[in-house]
């Protein structure tokens, strides 16, 4: 099973859009977009994702992107 990442649509920043794009890239992540998450507070404030249902978000897309490898590596972990 390869970890999800879901991005909220209205969220998807040119930043962020890359950060779509190289996770999609990656043939061990199973990436969505959705045209609403349901966490629009979150979503006016900066960059974020659901990673396997958990939120993660970070201050600068890059930032997102760190955050998102890191959820990934604890996930595998779990399992």
């Amino acid at each position: 099973m390869f970890p999800l990442v879901e991005f909220c649509l209205n969220n998807l920043t040119d930043d962020v859009l890359e950060i779509k794009k190289k996770l999609e890239a990656d043939p061990e992540i199973d990436v969505l977009e959705y045209g609403c998450l349901g966490n629009c507070g979150i979503c006016a404030s900066g960059p974020y994702a659901l990673v396997n249902g958990e939120l993660i978000t970070g201050d600068t897309a890059e930032e997102l992107l760190k955050n998102i490898y890191k959820a990934i590596e604890e996930t595998e972990v779990r399992f």
